[in-house]
């Protein structure tokens, strides 16, 4: 999952980096509005975390100038503001969510994973493919029952690989919702990560039917 973080206060942009890296999460942060509002209509993110007061363009009017533009990315207004004219302004601006601080991470953690819900397309905390399962919530992977030892990046790749089951997915797709927007990508660094997971998800069952496939020219694909 890919989120982006518009917040000016250093200190609780970069917890927010690092508490939801640790969930595995692929994080870009902003620190001021106008810098956020570029990479949110110009990248494509699973959630918005976006702070209500910020330098530049405040956050109301980038949630408003998102929603005019028929971005409808789910956004959490975050913001030390909790009077009710300032929920309600923020929600009416195209808000999803709103959370006030000071706040719990595992409050933060639970809101964005309800927000990335989408009604059209039910993000669901438990994967099946074959007989591979992947949780999201416990961040765990079995086999046959039997536990796979990922790191958080391969973890984050088989994920999205599994979200997207049966479908090729390009290379370009795959930086996009694995690695931050900053990250320094190798022209193989895809590669190398693909092989990483085939060792560990069909090297180390050789009696299983191999799921990675590489699909030449066009990326590769989790399943039939």
């Amino acid at each position: 999952m890919r989120v982006l973080v518009v917040e000016d206060e250093y200190k609780i942009a970069n917890s927010i980096k690092k508490g939801l890296e640790q969930e595995t999460f692929a994080v870009d942060v902003a620190y001021e509005g106008i810098e956020g509002y570029d990479l949110a209509a110009s990248e494509k993110y699973d959630v918005i975390v976006l702070d209500l007061m910020l330098p530049g363009m405040e956050g109301v009017e980038i949630c408003k100038k998102l929603r005019a533009g028929k971005n409808y990315t789910p956004i959490l207004m975050l913001t030390a503001k909790g009077a009710l004219h300032d929920k309600v302004l923020g929600l009416n601006a195209g808000a999803d969510d709103y959370l006030v601080k000071p706040f719990a991470f595992e409050e933060l953690l639970a809101r964005i994973r309800a927000l990335s819900r989408r009604p059209q397309e039910v993000v669901n905390a438990k994967l099946e493919v074959s007989d591979l399962e992947l949780d999201s919530i416990n961040v765990e992977v079995t086999r046959g029952r039997k536990k796979i030892d990922l790191s958080k990046r391969e973890f984050a790749l088989l994920e999205y690989l599994m979200r997207n089951s049966g479908k090729i997915m390009s290379k370009d797709q795959i930086i996009a919702h694995v690695w931050d927007y900053d990250a320094d990508i190798l022209p193989n660094t895809v590669e190398v990560y693909i092989g990483y997971l085939r060792k560990k998800i069909d090297g180390a069952f050789p009696k299983n039917k191999p799921l990675i496939q590489t699909v030449r020219g066009f990326g590769y694909r989790l399943g039939n």
